[in-house]
C-alpha cells in the first residue's frame, strides 16, 4: 500500500499537469474566458486534490478488503477512474453551473467534456506513476 508521503507525490503531480491541460485546452476548445476556466481549474483542483486522497485511500482500503492486494488490474483501473470521476462530478457540478452563469444541465454538459479528458488522462496518468514509483508489493514480485 502507498505511503502518505506518496499520495500526497501523486495529487500534486496528477493536479498540476492535468490543470495545465484544462485551463490551455478548454480555452481552445470551449471559447471560454481563460480567466473563468482558471478559477474553476484551481477550485476544482484543490477539491479534487483532496478527494484524490481520500477516495484512493477508501479504493486500497476496499481492494485490501475484497481481493487482498492494492494490485490494480487493468479493468479495476478502468473502473477506479470512473468511480473517481462520478464521485467528482456530483461533488463540482453546482459550482461550476455558478461560475459559469449556467444551469445545472448546461454545466453537466460542459463538464462531461472535462470528465471524459480525466477518465483518459487519469488512466494514463495512473499506469506512468505506478511504472515510474512502483508499489512495494510489485518491486517484490
Amino acid at each position: 500500500m502507498r505511503t502518505t508521503r506518496d499520495r500526497i507525490r501523486h495529487a500534486i503531480l496528477f493536479e498540476a499537469i492535468g490543470l495545465v491541460f484544462l485551463i490551455g485546452g478548454g480555452a481552445l476548445l470551449t471559447g471560454f474566458d481563460v480567466q473563468a476556466l482558471g478559477v474553476i481549474g484551481v477550485v476544482s483542483s484543490l477539491v479534487a486534490t483532496a478527494w484524490v486522497f481520500v477516495y484512493n485511500w477508501l479504493f486500497d482500503r476496499a481492494m485490501l478488503r475484497i481481493r487482498g492486494s492494492v494490485v490494480k488490474t487493468h479493468p479495476i483501473r478502468a473502473l477506479h477512474a470512473l468511480l473517481f470521476e462520478v464521485g467528482l462530478l456530483v461533488i463540482l457540478l453546482p459550482f461550476i453551473a455558478w461560475m459559469l452563469n449556467a444551469t445545472l444541465w448546461q454545466a453537466f454538459l460542459f463538464d462531461i467534456g472535462i470528465v471524459i479528458f480525466y477518465l483518459v488522462y487519469g488512466y494514463v496518468f495512473n499506469w506512468t506513476y505506478d511504472r515510474i514509483f512502483p508499489l512495494p508489493e510489485a518491486r517484490a514480485a
